[in-house]
């Protein structure tokens, strides 16, 4: 029989408004401090020197090793102190000096991490992020404001994301890559010569990992020797054109219309190959705030 979470066991060190939310078995170290307006889940740990701010949402059993900073003021020049959110979901791990910081109004008012993440140290998690399950950051990575991660995506260490990019499920990026524009899911991506990144070939090992059949991948690597291999880059062919000829196909993999769907979103709707960079309403929230607008 499994037995009962005790009652929340706080170090005297420790720092923890009367207003914080513990669920029971939550730990807190020496010299942690948890603000007002923390909710920590059931079995949430932290050990000694962990910071908690803001408005900010734990899930059960997550992990906070020393000198993880969570839930502080985004670091945006539009951000004025208004009220805004950081969700986390459960069963995440946040190694030593990780930081993840609230939303802006700007941007939605919200950060989110979901389940079963793992962020190894130094990791920053900027405003407005959107981080989905599974997912594996090694040391130093670095997320800009606004972008999205979706599940099962592995990070190498000291990759940097520009702001606004989306990373496609079960996609892998190599260790101090540079990311400019969106990743397509289930692909490789690495750092080429200079400041550009290219993708490489499909996961195929982390697909294996996660319960793709033969078939799938193969769906997949075909897909990718049709729009990313050396010989499609010089066929002069458009990309959208043979994205648009799979998309006519039958039968087609589902993961396969995925990633199609995707690349059409980056290319065609995007800008500088980032969907999330043309749904961006700084101009006209910056009118807003300063009553230059017309409602």
């Amino acid at each position: 029989m499994k037995q009962p979470f005790k009652k929340p066991v706080i170090h005297p060190s420790a720092v923890v408004h009367p207003g914080a939310r513990l669920e029971p078995g939550v730990e807190i170290g020496p010299f942690c401090v948890v603000g007002k307006n923390i909710s920590l889940g059931q079995g949430c740990k932290l050990h000694h020197n962990v910071t908690l701010d803001g408005y900010t949402t734990v899930g059960p059993n997550c992990t906070f090793f020393p000198g993880a900073v969570i839930g502080m003021a985004p670091q945006d020049l539009k951000y004025r102190g208004e009220v805004t959110y950081l969700e986390i979901g459960a069963d995440n791990i946040f190694r030593e000096y990780v930081t993840a910081h609230l939303g802006t109004a700007n941007g939605g008012s919200y950060t989110r991490i979901g389940n079963s993440n793992l962020f190894c140290a130094n990791v920053h998690i900027a405003h407005d992020c959107v981080v989905e399950d599974n997912c594996v950051f090694a040391n130093n990575v670095l997320l800009a404001g606004h972008v999205r991660v979706e599940s099962n995506v592995n990070l190498g260490g000291s990759v940097g994301v520009h702001h606004f990019v989306t990373i496609g499920k079960h996609a892998f990026v190599g260790g101090m890559s540079r990311i400019t524009m969106d990743v397509p899911p289930f692909m490789i991506v690495v750092a080429a010569k200079g400041p550009r990144s290219e993708i490489r070939m499909i996961n195929g090992v982390g697909l294996k990992r996660s319960g793709f059949t033969e078939d799938q991948i193969l769906a997949l690597k075909k897909t990718y020797l049709r729009l990313f291999s050396r010989k499609a880059r010089s066929s002069g062919v458009p990309i959208l054109t043979t994205i648009r000829q799979i998309k006519t196909e039958s039968p087609r993999d589902e993961s396969v219309d995925y990633l199609c769907n995707f690349l059409i979103n980056a290319y065609e709707h995007g800008r500088h190959g980032r969907y999330l960079e043309a749904l961006r309403n700084d101009s006209k929230w910056e009118q807003r705030q300063t009553g230059t607008g017309n409602e």
